[in-house]
């Protein structure tokens, strides 16, 4: 079995292991953890996907719901949620909406799910042809909806701040990275600086994302070498052409 399902949950219930069971049946593995930190440790990395399956208690479990945020945004994963709408709202109040790729309510509709997944899973070949883009942005919910603008067209990554994005960049390539000119800390011009520094990323491209578009400001960021910028306030329209033009450009 290639493609691996990590099933995440309070505790493996009768009905978790079912799941599994029926997961297996389609030719996916899948294996369980337990919503806690130390229980996920490790093993989000070795899944493609991840199944959330919720309980009424899902709200008290803020911190392990955190953790499990952080590490689908270092590893680039996505969540299907399995539970009610309140439970799914109380998910997306810490998890964004963009890291969840389908909602299934109880009672479980058994094969929608696995028709889902095998969706899921196997559109990923079609995906590693496509262009692979890095969002670099502390804004997780921004960085979110940049991914859901561009999700279907290009393969994206997101990185919460600098040294994730080059921890990442270690073992990865990204063809364009769009990077936040004003993350606090470790700055968007000091990230791209770091890139540069490095032989394996000094080449990538660079678009700098900004909320500043007086003339003052668009020429300190453009004095940086970024291939472009793009103002915050772009619709989807607006952002799809500059990089489809871009990548065209390029040809």
């Amino acid at each position: 079995m290639g493609k691996s399902v990590l099933v995440v949950s309070k505790i493996e219930t009768f009905t978790i292991k079912g799941l599994e069971m029926k997961i297996k049946g389609i030719g996916i593995n899948a294996f369980f953890a337990e919503l806690s930190n130390g229980s996920l440790e490790g093993k989000i990395e070795q899944s493609e996907l991840i199944i959330l399956y919720t309980d009424s208690d899902i709200g008290k479990d803020a911190k392990s719901l955190v953790y499990l945020k952080d590490q689908c945004i270092k590893e680039n994963k996505r969540i299907i949620v399995i539970g009610t709408r309140g439970e799914y709202e109380e998910v997306t109040n810490i998890i964004p909406s963009g890291f969840i790729i389908d909602f299934f309510e109880r009672p479980l509709e058994m094969e929608k799910l696995l028709d889902e997944l095998e969706k899921c899973l196997s559109d990923e070949p079609s995906l590693e042809k496509s262009k692979r883009i890095l969002i670099i942005d502390d804004d997780v919910q921004y960085m979110s909806m940049i991914n859901n603008w561009l999700k279907d067209t290009y393969r994206v990554s997101m990185a919460n701040s600098g040294v994730n994005a080059i921890t990442w960049l270690a073992t990865n390539h990204a063809d364009l990275i769009l990077l936040d000119y004003e993350m606090p800390v470790t700055t968007g011009p000091m990230v791209l600086e770091m890139l540069k520094s490095e032989n394996n990323t000094r080449d990538i491209p660079v678009m700098f994302l900004t909320g500043n578009n007086d003339r003052e400001s668009i020429v300190k960021v453009l004095s940086l070498g970024p291939v472009d910028y793009i103002l915050k306030t772009i619709d989807r329209n607006g952002l799809h052409d500059k990089i489809d033009k871009y990548f065209i450009n390029q040809k």
